[in-house]
Formats: C-alpha cells, structure tokens, sequence
C-alpha cells in the first residue's frame, strides 16, 4: 500500500494519503470507565509502546520468511484455505491435484469491515500470494454462487493471478458481469457458464457440479475427481426440508455424491452454533404471502437485495391479490432486473409503479418492497424512517416487515431504525416476533445429515469463524466420525491427503495475511496505519509545531500547537501554556552542547515527553506528530 511519510515520532507513523471519496463514518472506540490516575512512568512507557510499532517496511520484510511447498506429488491432493475459515466472508480455497498438477480455486470474495476495527478500509480480501507464485497452474475459479462474499473479491484480486478463467452458473456470472461494469479498466476473465449435473474437464482436471439450497438461486456445490478419491466442496448451503426430514430432491442429490468415494469433505459452518434444522424458505414464503393478504394498510417490506427467491415470491404474490409493487433501494432495482433477464421473474406489465405514483392507489393496494433492514444509514429505509424520503410518509395505517435477521454489529443500526418506525405509530413485524426470515445455511442437524450421506474419509469445516468450525467438527465427531480424521484450519494452512488415506497438517503456512481495498490501493495490511487510524479515532491527535535556531538550539518563537478529536483548545488554556514550557525546556535541553544538531533525535524525545505528559494530564493518549523546522 502506498504511502507518503509525515513528519512523525519514533515509530514514524505514517499518513495515509488517499483521492477524496467523500465523508466516512469515524466511530470512537470503547474506553473503559473509572480508570485510576495513572502514574507518570508508566504512562510514558505505555506511550512508547503505542508509538513504537513496526514500520511499514519491516512489515514487508517478513515475507522473506513466507512459505511456499513443493508443487504436491502425484499421489497427493492439497487443499489451502485461503480465506473464510477465520471469518465470515472473502471466501477462497485452492484445491490442487497432485496428479495433474492443476489448481482450481473455489469463490474469490470479500469480508465487509467494521469502521472501529479498520477505520478508512473499504473491503478485506484473501491473501493471493499463494496464487501468484503459482499463476501458471491455476487452471480455473470456480464460483459457488452469487453473494459478495463469494464473488465481491473477483476484479479486485483475480488480476493478481493471471485473470483465470471463471466457472458458474447463469445467474452468478450475470452478477459477475454486471459488478465487473462498475470497474472497466480491470482485466476480465474469461466467463465460462456452467449446469448442474455437468461434468467438464478444467485444465486436465473433471470435476462436477450439484444444486444446493440456499438463500440465492443457482448456487452449487463442485465435486473434484482424483485418482484416489473425490474433494467435495459444498459452497454455502441449507436443507429444504419438512419438519427435518429433507425433500425427495435433497435425497437424491446428497445420495448420489456419497455413492462416489469422498476422500475430503469441506462443508458449510455458518450456522452450526444452532442444532436442529433450519426454518424452511417455503415457511417463510407463505408467512409473508399471508401478511400480504391480510394487512389493512400500506405494506413496505424490508429485505437482503440477495434474496432472489423470497422476492420474485413477493412480487407474485401481490400481483395475484391485486396489489401494486414499488421497488426502492438499487440494490433491488438492480437484482430485479437480473431476475427478469435470467427468466426467474415473471410479472405483468404495469404491476411495479414508481414511487411518485403511491397516491393514485389506496394504502391497501400497495406493496413497498426495500432495502435498509439492517439500519444502514443511506438506504431508503432508513430514509422513509426519517422523513427523508421524497414520496412516501409513514402513516399509523402502514405495517412494516423486517424479512431478515440482524447480522452481527449491525445491532445498534437495527435498534435504531426500529425506534424510527415506532415514532410514526406503525406496525412492526420480525423475525423473533413471526417467521418472516430464514437463514441460508443449515443448523447442526443438517449439517450432520449432509456429512453422513457424502461419507468422507476426511472432513474440514469452512466458511465461518473459528467458534463455528469448533461447533461444526463437534458436532459431525458425535454423530460418529473420527476425530483424527477432522482438521479445523486456518487461513493459510496447507492439507495434504495422501494417496487418498492419510491426512498430513504442514506446520507451516502460506502467506494468509488479509489485503485490503483502501481506496484506490489494494495490498497488504499494514498494521502500523491500521493503529495510527484506530488511535486516532480514540484520542486523537497533538501537532506541534516548532523554529528551532540550528546555531543555539533556542526556539525562535513560542510554539504552535494543533489538536484534533483530543481536546478544545479555547477550554484548554492551562494545559497549553504548561505544555508549551514543557516544548521549549525539552527541545532546549536536548540539543544543549549538540553540535550539529539532530532533529530526528530531538523530535524522538519531544515525543515521549509530550505523550507522557499528556497522558498525566489527560487520561488520553492521542497521536504526538512533532514538526521541527531548523531555521
């Protein structure tokens, strides 16, 4: 990642330099209360610490250390999680076969970021170095199906690796295609689409592809061929299932793959911290078709763009009672007009009207269909909520469906835009109230199902945190697998299996650290801007501004000081005189008797002084950036 040096202390912290894009959110970090007055020592110590981080270019220097095996030997099949095994999202696993020499790689996603934990990161990525050692044997990228963390990555990363051709069904090359329009200058690769039950030759590799159930049409689950044995990758998945016993289909799909000899198994761990089996879609669907039905009022709908399925079956829905649908947020317009081109929607001319046509129909006869349900700020939830909307009030009269669950630190956002909706007196439906959502991925009892009918020799748990894997291999090892034949990887971890029957863990692994999109950079994570950025989100920032008289030492006049997010200047007279007095009798006594005189040094040590003292006085420890203009 590029950057340009600032004037800095002695760890150098470094200035982001970046194309403006617009206002980010900038949240403070949590500061633990009632906290003692801290000793002078050690808060100078705890200041050197914060400072004193590696540099960017020590981070770099580390890859002399990274770890790239031998190409795996004929009789091996190597499997590297690359991604989504320590996290949800930016999915990606290499699978090479030994016996052909090929690597296929398997989704090439994204993992959305939090503000408080990467302040100023857009997007997280797999480690590619792996395949970019290894360009010229990696044959294909075989996508599972069509959500950003499986696909969001492609023009970010793919380019990286020699831009391999991409494997996958209509829909998901569909929204490949239409995300690749929003970057015309990245290099496109090669779209191959494929169908289920296909079986194809990749590089000198067959594999097949199957259906699985999911929250998004055309996802599939890929089963590579090897002299010993299959890999079988599930991609994301749940069961369609009555009460837990899975539907005909599912049998007959899951029935076949385990008819092959599944040497490795990698499975889907999203929801394994919940046993049982998932809230069936088709639940879902008839829940919602019923409020359709009977609500009184104007009826806006909250839901994830991605949920192809649920509405096209909402749309249907109120087309056949009757009802006009209004569509807002282009997420959805978007996905909407993926659905018609594919075929998978089908509605009536005149059914859809624009927003400013509401008035023309009565409240009963409408259907808003929106994004927004996770509280985001910007979506048109959010903005009907707040009075922000240019054609639709909410009313007493209006019911709102919130047809998703709150994914994990949306939270606050969700509380939020509920409180909104309440103001205007509306009527509130969701998950925990009816069954107006379902997830995507399977609990414990149909991951266990799905495990017993492949029947592996070896099994990995993937695509979750690592508390989702644990549950995921505890809960396959007590339905009756053996333990030692269940590996939980890491991003990075390389697996062989060998000969089809022994399993072999390298210690070592390759390079997993995340790259990050950042603005208009895409590269490693550097720690030492991360922690600039997240220090300065806390406590923000001490500029001072210094003459110093390169002949005496002696300041040539009184100092300049600037702070930012630390503390108001005008409130904070005391504290500024006694800090420049501090400024001058440092930088004084340190360059006495120095001839030249050094301002590296002297900008050290103005820094460790400065913080300790500011954090004595404070309780803060904001980043100390001293400027020394010799004169």
């Amino acid at each position: 990642m590029n950057q340009a040096p600032a004037p800095a202390p002695a760890s150098s912290p470094e200035r982001e330099t970046r194309p403006s894009r617009g206002p980010r959110r900038f949240e403070r970090g949590n500061r633990p209360q009632g906290r003692a007055t801290p000793h002078p020592g050690g808060a100078a110590r705890r200041i050197q610490r914060i400072l004193r981080r590696p540099s960017a270019t020590s981070v770099r220097t580390n890859r002399a250390a990274d770890y790239f095996p031998e190409p795996a030997g004929p009789s091996t099949v190597r499997i590297i999680p690359l991604g989504g095994v320590e996290e949800v999202g930016r999915n990606m696993t290499a699978v090479e076969v030994g016996a052909t020499g090929d690597i296929l790689v398997f989704d090439a996603g994204f993992q959305f970021v939090s503000e408080d934990a990467s302040p100023g990161v857009d997007y997280i990525l797999p480690n590619t170095r792996y395949l970019e050692k290894n360009a010229s044997r990696v044959k294909g990228v075989i996508i599972t199906h069509g959500h950003l963390d499986h696909i969001g990555g492609i023009p970010f990363i793919l380019p990286r690796f020699g831009t391999p051709p991409i494997y996958t069904q209509n829909l998901t090359s569909i929204m490949i295609q239409r995300r690749q329009e929003e970057y015309p200058d990245v290099p496109k690769s090669e779209m191959v689409t494929v169908e289920i039950g296909q079986s194809m030759v990749i590089g000198s590799t067959r594999v097949k592809f199957f259906p699985v159930t999911h929250s998004i049409p055309d996802s599939m689950g890929v089963s590579i061929e090897t002299p010993h044995g299959n890999v079988v990758i599930t991609g994301d998945l749940k069961l369609d299932h009555e009460d837990g016993i899975p539907s005909e289909r599912e049998v007959k799909t899951w029935g076949a793959i385990g008819k092959d000899r599944n040497i490795f198994f990698i499975a889907d761990s999203t929801n394994a911290e919940k046993d049982g089996f998932s809230i069936p879609e088709s639940k879902v669907i008839q829940t919602l078709e019923d409020i359709i039905r009977t609500v009184s009022g104007r009826l806006i709908i909250g839901t994830f763009a991605s949920q192809f399925e649920r509405m096209i079956h909402i749309m249907e829905a109120a087309e056949k009672l009757g009802k006009k649908i209004v569509t807002e947020g282009r997420s959805i317009k978007n996905n909407l007009e993926i659905a018609e081109k594919t075929g998978l929607l089908k509605i009536s001319k005149g059914v859809i009207i624009p927003a400013q046509d509401i008035g023309n129909y009565p409240p009963d006869k409408i259907v808003i269909l929106s994004t927004g349900a996770q509280g985001e700020e910007f979506a048109a939830l959010m903005r009907i909520a707040t009075k922000q909307h240019k054609y639709i009030t909410l009313s007493e009269r209006d019911t709102i469906v919130l047809s998703s669950s709150v994914i994990p630190g949306n939270e606050i956002a969700v509380q939020k835009l509920k409180d909104n909706l309440y103001r205007h007196g509306v009527s509130l439906i969701h998950y925990r109230s009816s069954d107006v959502h379902s997830t995507g991925h399977g609990n414990t009892g149909e991951l266990v199902w799905i495990n017993k009918q492949v029947h592996p020799k070896f099994f990995m748990p993937a695509y979750g945190y690592h508390s989702m894997l644990r549950c995921h291999a505890k809960a396959v090892e007590q339905s009756g697998f053996p333990r030692e034949n269940i590996v939980i990887p890491d991003n990075g971890t390389v697996i062989d299996i060998e000969e089809g029957e022994r399993m072999n863990v390298h210690k070592q692994k390759v390079p997993s650290s995340p790259m990050v999109v950042d603005g208009f950079t895409i590269g490693d994570m550097q720690e030492v801007v991360i922690r600039d950025r997240q220090s300065l989100a806390k406590d923000g920032m001490f500029v001072i501004i210094v003459n110093v008289n390169l002949k005496t030492g002696k300041l040539r006049k009184s100092p300049d000081i600037i702070s930012r997010g630390f503390i108001y200047l005008r409130e904070s007279q005391n504290l500024l005189n006694e800090a420049r007095i501090l400024i001058k009798k440092t930088i004084e006594d340190s360059t006495r008797n120095m001839n030249p005189i050094d301002l590296d040094y002297v900008k050290n040590t103005l820094t460790d002084v400065m913080a300790g003292f500011l954090f004595t006085r404070t309780n803060k420890a904001p980043m100390v950036i001293p400027v020394l203009i010799g004169m």
